[in-house]
């Protein structure tokens, strides 16, 4: 493993359409370590319609998912404020875009990379957009088959674009029988020359160190302040604590993948064998002549003190030339 697990925190809906809900994101999240912090762009306009039916219907206030997205937007100036505050505070912006309209607010921006929802991969039109932007691009592929992901990446590679696909189960929140961590092994065999990683919604801190461990490059992960807080994703997604948790334990295990260690190098534990191994000892007084058994030997610590433990089937059957009381140590020249 040469390069760090690129992190991202996945913003979503958490902010439920409060400008001032998602600069706090920004700020809690700067605290945790990750990479990047990801919104959705949503122009309700060009990407939806009245006939779009709820995922979720848990909205009291949006009559239809249309008004839903209308009620998330936000206009180009707060965009542009949130790109900056992102940039304040260290963290990569990033967000997915779900019209052209909306690759076109983000190239205002100067976003760095894209992230294809799931739902987009089959959206060859909004794709061929992005890929000529010539900037890297992550594929998710939550609701594609390996057919259909094939092909967009085909599509995609035509472009020449720095090219990523993440493992994804479009599942709210995905129990541990959905997560699918085996389909990054698939990926990383079917398309080799690709970074491949996971996005997940399990609201579980336990999957994106799994992942790592598994060889995931990029991780991605929805937060929210409280599971209990009212939106769609709020089950599935970490706390800033638990995300803060989550950085610490992916740093830990990268660090432990970055040094493989030989079992036959046993250097570092002179000193404690020493210690920790035995030495042949009699368990009761014996006699001078007395051949021993089985049920005449013990080990004690340390190591050193006269024949090893490992050497207890060669004494057995053998006189002893001096007498020994219980717990001494056995030595060559006893016998």
């Amino acid at each position: 493993m040469s390069a760090a697990t690129f992190l991202i925190t996945e913003i979503g809906q958490a902010h439920d359409g409060s400008l001032g809900i998602l600069h706090s994101y920004i700020d809690a999240v700067a605290s945790t370590g990750v990479d990047a912090i990801k919104f959705q762009t949503h122009i309700a306009e060009a990407e939806s319609s009245a006939a779009e039916p709820f995922r979720v219907n848990f909205s009291y206030e949006d009559a239809t998912r249309y008004d839903y997205w209308h009620r998330m937007s936000f206009s180009p100036e707060q965009w542009r404020g949130i790109k900056q505050h992102c940039d304040e505070v260290g963290l990569e912006f990033m967000s997915s875009p779900f019209s052209q309209a909306a690759v076109d607010l983000l190239e205002e921006l100067d976003i760095k990379r894209y992230k294809i929802a799931s739902g987009e991969v089959n959206n060859f039109l909004m794709l061929e957009k992005i890929a000529r932007t010539g900037k890297p691009i992550i594929l998710s592929s939550g609701m594609s088959s390996l057919e259909e992901l094939d092909a967009a990446v085909q599509f995609l590679q035509a472009f020449g674009n720095d090219l990523s696909v993440l493992q994804c189960t479009t599942s709210y929140p995905t129990p541990p029988e959905r997560l699918g961590l085996n389909v990054m092994g698939v990926l990383q065999a079917r398309y080799p020359e690709l970074k491949v990683g996971l996005s997940e919604h399990s609201g579980k801190i336990y999957t994106g160190i799994a992942a790592v461990a598994m060889g995931a490059e990029i991780l991605e992960f929805h937060a929210v302040f409280d599971r209990r807080i009212f939106g769609p994703d709020a089950t599935s997604s970490l706390t800033i604590d638990e995300i803060a948790e989550l950085v610490r334990g992916v740093r830990f295990v990268e660090t432990a993948l970055r040094h493989p260690i030989d079992k036959d190098d046993l250097q570092p534990y002179q000193g404690l064998k020493k210690i920790f191994e035995k030495t042949l000892a009699v368990n009761k007084d014996l006699a001078v002549g007395h051949h021993l058994t089985f049920d005449d030997l013990e080990t004690k610590k340390p190591a050193g003190q006269g024949l090893p433990a490992t050497a207890f089937r060669e004494v057995i059957g053998k006189p002893l030339r001096q007498a020994k009381r219980r717990y001494d140590f056995l030595k060559e020249e006893d016998l």
